[in-house]
């Protein structure tokens, strides 16, 4: 997912491009297409057909309003701390993540590795061989199969079984203590907002006219697009991107600056070669200034440095960010304040200004991951039930970008660490001298941990590789039981992995600490020795 709501001034498709108004106050219910078998029993786990309401049965200790991620553990966690919960959904179950976000993504993704693999056989003394066209529906439909098989761990059922009150339909504040949702009232001592956010959809002269897709209709495709042109060089523009190369189509990416402008450029200039050798065309440093059709080609007018330029493909695809989903809730009955681009205001203990109401997850919160909305609704849990005073500012986030290398990082980068006045040192591993990565052909990428100058405490760090999203948790590990970098250097890791590199990393590390005159003690403690 997006790391943040863009502002107006930050979308990528220039200055003078705005929001869609009209999409800010509405809410967007995508349907899952095609309506095969798999679609149909994702939909019979997710939002059932013949689901009836449960009647409200006195005060609630906590009620979610939103069924993805941060909804789910806040109702299952309550249940299972023996907590009457209610929880609230107006369309699927499983939320974002579930249903056009993670689990459809990687399991699009996860072809297009093999796909670059089989044509890049030849490499490792096989036969080279190339995806085609009649492929790609075979694709999409063992993505909705899988999606399908894991819509059971957030079905309705499930939650059911759970002890919890589930409640398909649009809920809605009408008090500081009461929400309403297919006509009946249900009263609560605390709730949770956990509605999650959409797809930015830009107000761009014609865009609409001419048909878009984003992370929510992209999944629904049956037939590859022969051109695929992408707007935006954030986390899902850039993985999709990639992802419909490898299995074929021709991709052209339009971006306002450079890719992923929040990682470390040094990753980004990594990610932008490998685009180049996936022969996916790059536009940097472009504005989109308008959207055209004729026919079934759709035409994207640039501007770049000056120059117009004419792009003509079949499908166009947003990733400009996402918008948090705060309409149609009578927040203001509540007393909720809220921002309709940032979304619900809260505090660092994550309680909005109603005392009893909190928020949690993509509606709220600048990390728009699932694994951030789950540690959120675990902090409300805490806070709403117990009266703790868990903070989300205590949390040492991780994240990946599931492109070829894949993107980590947890805590700080350099240049914040500067912002806050703290002096860094840096140590780089290039994954170019791990014996692993060499073996397997996929030497790209690196190694980079922050430390504190002077000493070993890790800041933060940055992972270029493949499978870098399983090598990040060592660090995060590390960090969370404040374990100096020196001291992984001391840490046995199996020979040969990618992970090695991490130890190589905190060797270079171990190696400052040969002061010269400690090198002068150690030579003549070996000189005695000798006698």
């Amino acid at each position: 997912m997006e790391f943040s709501v863009l502002s107006c001034k930050d979308s990528h498709a220039g200055p003078t491009t705005l929001y869609n108004e009209k999409f800010m106050t509405e809410e967007w219910n995508v349907q899952p297409a095609p309506m095969d078998e798999h679609n149909q029993r994702l939909v019979d786990n997710v939002h059932p057909n013949d689901w009836k309401n449960p009647t409200p049965d006195g005060i609630y200790n906590l009620v979610a309003i939103g069924a993805g991620t941060a909804g789910l553990i806040s109702a299952i966690g309550t249940a299972g701390l023996g907590g009457k919960v209610a929880l609230i959904e107006r369309h699927l179950m499983g939320g974002d993540c579930l249903n056009v976000g993670c689990v459809p993504s990687k399991a699009l993704i996860a072809p297009s590795h093999l796909a670059s693999k089989m044509r890049r056989a030849a490499a490792f003394g096989l036969t080279a061989s190339e995806t085609s066209a009649a492929d790609f529906p075979k694709v999409m439909e063992r993505l909705r199969k899988i999606r399908a098989d894991i819509s059971v761990n957030d079905s309705a059922q499930r939650y059911m079984d759970k002890g919890v009150d589930l409640f398909i339909g649009e809920g809605k504040f009408t008090g500081r203590n009461t929400i309403e949702v297919g006509g009946q009232t249900i009263r609560f001592k605390k709730a949770v907002i956990t509605t999650g956010a959409r797809a930015l959809h830009p107000d761009i002269q014609g865009l609409e006219e001419a048909g878009f897709l984003t992370n929510e209709t992209v999944f629904n495709l049956t037939e590859r697009p022969d051109h695929l042109v992408v707007l935006g060089g954030g986390p899902i523009g850039c993985e999709l991107a990639q992802a419909f190369r490898r299995l074929g189509s021709k991709v052209t990416i339009i971006e306002r600056s450079r890719f992923l402008p929040r990682e470390d450029p040094e990753a980004s200039a990594i990610l932008a070669e490998s685009f180049k050798r996936d022969g996916i065309e790059v536009l940097l440093e472009s504005t989109v200034e308008k959207v055209s059709a004729d026919g079934g080609i759709k035409k994207v007018h640039i501007a770049q440095n000056g120059k117009a330029i004419t792009l003509e493909g079949d499908q166009i695809l947003i990733g400009m960010g996402r918008v948090p989903n705060v309409g149609n809730l009578g927040l203001e009955e509540a007393g909720v304040e809220y921002d309709a681009r940032t979304g619900i205001t809260v505090n660092d203990n994550l309680r909005t200004t109603n005392k009893n109401i909190f928020a949690a997850g993509d509606c709220c919160m600048q990390w728009k991951f699932t694994h951030a909305a789950d540690v959120a609704a675990q902090i409300v849990i805490q806070n709403a039930l117990f009266g703790g005073k868990k903070k989300l500012s205590d949390v040492n986030m991780s994240w990946c970008t599931y492109t070829d290398p894949e993107i980590a990082h947890v805590g700080m980068y350099e240049h914040q660490a500067k912002e806050q006045g703290i002096e860094t040192d840096a140590y780089k591993f290039e994954m170019a001298e791990n014996d692993r990565a060499q073996a397997e052909g996929e030497t790209g990428g690196f190694v980079k941990v922050i430390v504190k100058k002077g000493t070993d405490k890790i800041l933060g760090a940055t992972i270029v590789a493949s499978h870098a999203g399983e090598m990040i948790n060592e660090i995060s590990v590390a960090m969370a039981a404040k374990m100096g970098l020196g001291k992984i250097g001391g840490v046995i890791h199996p020979y040969p992995t990618r992970s090695e590199a991490i130890k190589r990393t905190a060797g270079l590390y171990n190696q400052t600490r040969l002061t010269p005159t400690v090198a002068k003690l150690m030579e003549g403690w070996l000189r005695f020795r000798r006698r």
